[in-house]
């Protein structure tokens, strides 16, 4: 993909996320806590071995030492755009967008949090197919859906009032439909999405703000304002945010949606659906009724009744 067409500031999110790695916020890796415990227990859950995993991102560390306490994983390879993080250095310094890794070189493929900074979305999950070897996983979590839809609400209305118009602040999210649909076209197999709501309440907005940087997760967009926000908007942006989206404690509700992915590379021991006509056993037997031509009335019914 052209520079030109990327979405989002490669070079300023790995500055973003080397800055929370340097300034940690006690409690503000909680999504990250929340993604690797799942992760672990969907691997939990399949009932094989993953002799080479890759996890990419893993710059803190915490997935690598999940995963090889499972007894699941033989080797895990950590790959990420960081040269270093709170869990040592990473065996490949990657870019997300542009994986390194051969045909087939991985069992078990997982990124957590990374994946709702990437634009060409579609490509990213055709790569990780390529890298699976046949009847390998994937999983996946990121921030998608309706990710921050009161804090995006707050700040465009107070920068549309006030300025008179209204630049993007928050990234542009992935919906679980969209999600899902994405990895069937890309050729997963067995591709499941499910998504996890999560409302955490803040004393006041720059709080949140502060646990969005300590993510790594503030406005990278490449179409951002780089001008900072005037402190009028911002006064302005909480006023909103406390008049629509407060609880009756004065506390803030902040969404954060959890999309989970997980897809198979094809493999010809999988289980397929089968093709029309194929069943063995017709419906009316097994419901233990008797079939019947459409318009035709069984014995004793008469008019539907009137509403």
């Amino acid at each position: 993909m052209a520079r030109s067409e990327e979405l989002f500031d490669r070079g300023l999110l790995a500055q973003r996320r080397r800055r929370a790695l340097d300034r940690p916020r006690k409690g503000a890796d909680f999504l990250m806590q929340v993604a690797v415990e799942d992760t672990i227990d969907r691997i939990a859950a399949v009932q094989r071995s993953f002799p080479v995993a890759i996890d990419l991102g893993g710059h803190s560390g915490a997935l690598d030492r999940l995963l090889r306490e499972t007894g699941r994983v033989d080797r895990v390879v950590r790959a990420d755009s960081l040269v270093a993080g709170a869990g040592g250095r990473p065996d490949l310094v990657v870019d997300e967008e542009a994986l390194p890794f051969a045909p087939a070189s991985a069992d078990l493929v997982v990124s957590l949090l990374q994946a709702h900074a990437v634009t060409d979305l579609p490509g990213f999950f055709a790569q990780v197919v390529r890298v699976l070897v046949p009847d390998g996983l994937f999983l996946a979590a990121f921030c998608g859906g309706e990710t921050l839809i009161e804090l995006r609400s707050a700040l465009t209305a107070a920068e549309a009032e006030i300025s008179g118009g209204a630049s993007p602040r928050v990234h542009p999210l992935v919906d679980l439909r969209d999600a899902a649909a994405l990895l069937q076209r890309v050729g997963f197999a067995i591709p499941v999405a499910d998504v996890d709501r999560y409302t955490v309440r803040y004393g006041a907005l720059a709080d949140l703000v502060a646990d969005l940087r300590a993510m790594g997760a503030t406005n990278v967009l490449r179409g951002r304002d780089r001008r900072p926000l005037p402190r009028r908007v911002l006064r302005r942006a909480e006023e909103i945010y406390r008049e629509r989206f407060a609880d009756p404690d004065g506390r803030l509700r902040a969404t954060f949606d959890l999309v989970a992915l997980s897809g198979w590379r094809p493999h010809e021991s999988q289980q397929k659906p089968l093709k029309p006509g194929s069943a063995s056993v017709r419906l009316a037997d097994a419901l233990g009724t008797t079939e019947r031509t459409a318009g035709e009335k069984a014995p004793g019914s008469g008019e539907p009744p009137k509403r």
